[in-house]
């Protein structure tokens, strides 16, 4: 049992280090000429998004590559985002969290910054608000509402899911090695899914693929917490963990995306309905996967149930469907 002078120890250590961060975060700032008001990239640009040609099959989604925490912290590039998803990396919120015009799902950006490689996550968020502010001429505030949502239980005859073999904290430290793509056009399985390889190592992650043929979820050494996380944005509703399942699981979630919001866009064929030799050149005829409660009962031995309750919405006022010039 701590005695009263360990615990006040420990308290004053505790204000020491957050006095500590909130010098080094205000050093930061003094040292660039910035307030948190005026905090911005060193450069930046944001332009429509193109799709690429000959990219039938391929998979575009929510976020991008680099930024704080990665191996290329100083700088970032997130292509085919819609305004909704970088407005929810910038406040640190999900889709279902934000109330504002349509084009917010529908239009896609190209975004690319670079900042001081020392710059922390939460001074990335504002630098991505000022911007979006600034490009967008973006007003909002917040507000709560009691809305939907789910809890995601453990099923009657218990999970189905694999866990994860236990490796090294060294191990579980590095990003997932990206595998190479395949050259030529993409393998179709006999489920109408592309035999695509995971990537490898590290922490594992949950990868999403889409196709005619529905959506998968692949999961590597994944938590219930991170899983109800991608829920949360593929169902459009918050869903929170009751499974009081602690370890990390492998698994696959195969589902019908009909109805839902999925973050993500399955490029079409090229001009002229060309595929540039890398999309399918033929989809299987395949029985449409079940809906996404269906299918984690009985793919994952979990189960979704209704509930009520309290949402922090972020309420879009005002944003220009086209950002201004860079």
């Amino acid at each position: 049992m701590l005695t009263k002078r360990t615990r006040t120890r420990q308290t004053q250590k505790h204000m020491r280090t957050r006095k500590l961060l909130a010098l080094t975060g205000v050093t930061y700032l003094l040292a660039h000429g910035q307030t948190p008001e005026k905090l911005s990239f060193d450069a930046a640009a944001i332009k429509p998004f193109t799709p690429p040609t000959g990219s039938r099959g391929m998979i575009m989604g929510r976020g991008g590559r680099g930024g704080p925490g990665s191996s290329d912290p100083g700088r970032i590039h997130y292509p085919a985002n819609t305004l909704k998803s970088l407005l929810t990396i910038a406040y640190d919120v999900k889709d279902f969290q934000i109330s504002g015009p349509g084009f917010l799902d529908t239009e896609r950006f190209d975004i690319q910054a670079t900042m001081p490689p020392e710059t922390t996550k939460e001074q990335f968020r504002i630098m991505l608000q000022n911007l979006l502010a600034e490009r967008f001429k973006l007003t909002l505030h917040r507000e709560t509402k009691e809305l939907p949502m789910y809890s995601l239980v453990v099923g009657k005859n218990g999970p189905k899911m694999k866990e994860s073999a236990e490796i090294s904290a060294e191990e579980e430290a590095k990003d997932p090695t990206p595998p190479p793509l395949p050259n030529g056009p993409l393998k179709i399985g006999p489920d109408g899914f592309p035999n695509l390889p995971l990537p490898s190592g590290g922490r594992g992650g949950l990868f999403i693929m889409m196709s005619p043929a529905g959506a998968r979820l692949m999961a590597q050494r994944q938590t219930m917490q991170q899983l109800t996380e991608r829920l949360s944005t593929t169902l459009s509703k918050p869903v929170t963990d009751a499974t009081e399942l602690k370890a990390k699981y492998d698994f696959t979630l195969t589902f019908s995306m009909e109805g839902l919001n999925n973050g993500m866009m399955l490029l079409g064929p090229g001009p002229g309905g060309g595929d540039g030799g890398r999309g399918p050149r033929e989809m299987p005829d395949v029985e449409p996967p079940q809906n996404i409660f269906a299918a984690i009962q009985s793919q994952l031995g979990l189960k979704l149930e209704a509930k009520k309750g309290n949402v922090d919405l972020l309420v879009i006022d005002h944003a220009e469907k086209t950002p201004t010039e860079n």
